[in-house]
């Protein structure tokens, strides 16, 4: 990180991009692994094929993939009913 800072301030403009073409797309993978991780598990849980999170690549291809989530049947088995039930609570105050 220090040598970054020396190629910031150094005089020489041509060190500074050549720091910064270094670390943006290190940058830009770091973004796609938090935006695209999630979609991947969200798409599976939904019953969809998971590579349909490539589409986040795409401009706009986010919004595209929240329409398609949102308006789209989903391929889930609705979660079963609990079987335990609460117990009955005794009246309150207490008859003798």
């Amino acid at each position: 990180m220090h040598y970054l800072a020396f190629f910031l301030l150094d005089s020489d403009p041509t060190a500074a991009i050549v720091a910064l073409m270094a670390i943006i797309p290190i940058i830009i993978l770091v973004f796609l692994l938090i935006i695209l991780v999630p979609f991947w598990f969200i798409l599976k849980k939904a019953g969809f094929s998971p590579w349909l999170t490539l589409i986040n690549i795409i401009p706009l291809g986010n919004l595209i993939l929240l329409y398609v989530l949102a308006f789209a049947e989903w391929k889930v088995v609705p979660a079963p009913t609990p079987v335990w039930q609460q117990p009955q609570q005794p009246p309150y105050p207490p008859q003798a």
